[in-house]
């Protein structure tokens, strides 16, 4: 599957001034997350996962306890996910993940980014059966046997297990997530885990001309100044 993955979920925190979007983006995540599985971590563990990753990006504590708070009370906004698939500069396949309160306003302003830059945005599923939609664990650790033989005696449908440069990245499906790091836990103990998401990896790649690079630029631009787009996954290659 290639560590390539890690280029392709595009950056929220490219710069000091996108941070606040960051924290945004987390809080909005935590809130839907605690509202609708729990807000208590050791009975949520998605909640518990993305908590994680909020303190790995550097969310402030308050943010976290910001949302979880807003969560207990039951009210407030009532946040739906969204997807929406279709080519981008160069031809390039484009997934965007949006959680929004208002899904008309949501894909008037994805579609928008698609328009003005050229681009076509498709119907569901257009592009998706390319990527894989996968949990990606990626930790210290070099002894890949160890590794794989703990998540096979868990039965975790392991996709891929790469070691490189004394990390070791395993890749399973999305389903798997939660047995996948139990089982790793489990067998090594606690884990500062480095990469601990799941994504929609591409199974190809698309090659970006220099030509198409300036308006890809804009394009991703555009998607990320949105409040409601969360992540977005291409298969770009430059």
């Amino acid at each position: 599957m290639g560590r390539a993955y890690q280029n392709r979920k595009v950056s929220m925190a490219k710069t000091s001034d996108a941070k606040a979007k960051v924290y945004s983006k987390y809080g909005r995540e935590i809130y839907v997350c605690a509202k609708s599985g729990g807000v208590d971590p050791a009975g949520n563990l998605a909640l518990r996962g993305l908590i994680e990753r909020a303190k790995k990006d550097q969310v402030p504590t308050h943010v976290i306890e910001k949302a979880i708070e807003k969560a207990k009370g039951g009210g407030g906004e009532d946040f739906a996910p969204a997807r929406y698939e279709g080519f981008g500069p160069g031809g390039c396949m484009v997934i965007v993940d949006c959680l929004t309160d208002n899904p008309n306003r949501t894909f008037g302003d994805v579609r928008q980014c698609f328009t003005k830059t050229k681009c076509k945005i498709g119907t569901q599923g257009v592009v998706s059966h390319m990527f894989d939609h996968a949990a990606i664990l990626v930790f210290k650790n070099n002894d890949e046997d160890a590794v794989l033989e703990a998540l096979l005696n868990a039965d975790v449908d392991v996709t891929d297990v790469e070691s490189e440069d004394g990390k070791i990245t395993v890749f399973t499906p999305q389903a798997d997530y939660f047995k996948a790091k139990q089982a790793l836990t489990d067998s090594f103990g606690e884990i500062d885990f480095e990469v601990d998401e799941i994504q929609f990896v591409p199974r190809s790649v698309t090659a970006i001309s220099d030509d198409d690079m300036p308006m890809f630029e804009k394009f991703l631009d555009m998607l990320n100044d949105l409040d409601d787009v969360q992540n977005v996954y291409h298969d770009a290659e430059f």
